[in-house]
């Protein structure tokens, strides 16, 4: 399984529309081949910091789901409504079996 967590900071005047925007892309990201989970949370630290989480079966998956138009252009809206550049880290599951 690969694990996924990423960030973005939203402009203070765009958060509702970067919210929008995000459970679109969520809700779509959801029924992709090998997509697991997916899911936007508001930090409740920073409500203009949106973390997502999100399970792929595998690399291939996820790979796929990156060259999707939709989460494309999911990334080009977003960015214009950020900060500054979003963060993604990416995670390996299957290396961490004890």
């Amino acid at each position: 399984m690969i694990i996924v967590i990423g960030s973005v900071f939203a402009k203070h005047d765009s958060l509702e529309e970067l919210l929008d925007l995000s459970l679109e892309h969520v809700r779509r990201s959801r029924k992709e081949p090998g997509c697991l989970s997916h899911a936007v949370h508001q930090d409740a630290e920073n409500p203009l910091r949106l973390v997502f989480v999100e399970e792929w079966a595998d690399r291939t998956s996820l790979e796929e789901h990156f060259r999707v138009t939709a989460s494309r252009a999911f990334v080009r809206a977003a960015r214009a409504l950020a900060t500054e550049r979003e963060t993604i880290n990416i995670y390996d599951a299957n290396l961490l079996q004890f």
